[in-house]
């Protein structure tokens, strides 16, 4: 995701989020369930990890991570409610990718749990 307008609407107040430990989870709903995938944002902090290097290697982690299991957010039954999906390392040290895979997986399923709970259209009459 890169355009400014998008990031704001993701931090703004229409923003939910929740926290996983080592990830925080950003997302915004979209109005009407889709197929399609939300875009991401990979945010790793320049404070807590100095070098480069370092905060690089997290985000290919994180980035591979969500290409290995973001099926299970895009191929559920009737769509999913997320248009847009912010995905923040907030740990301290720097961490395998199995931890950081078994975290987004954990926090998928608890993103579609959410949405499929929280939006579900009301029954017709």
């Amino acid at each position: 995701m890169c355009r400014k307008k998008l990031i704001e609407e993701l931090f703004s107040k229409q923003g939910s989020s929740f926290g996983v430990y080592p990830l925080r989870i950003v997302w915004v709903a979209s109005p009407a369930p889709t197929a399609a995938p939300p875009q991401v944002l990979i945010s790793v902090s320049k404070r807590t990890f100095k070098r480069a290097v370092d905060r690089n290697r997290l985000k290919r982690l994180i980035r591979e991570a969500y290409r290995l299991n973001k099926y299970r957010l895009v191929e559920q039954p009737g769509g999913h409610q997320v248009a847009l999906l912010g995905i923040i390392f907030t740990g301290k040290e720097k961490s395998p990718l199995s931890l950081v895979e078994k975290k987004l997986i954990s926090a998928i399923h608890r993103l579609s749990g959410t949405t499929v709970g929280a939006f579900a259209p009301p029954p017709a009459p």
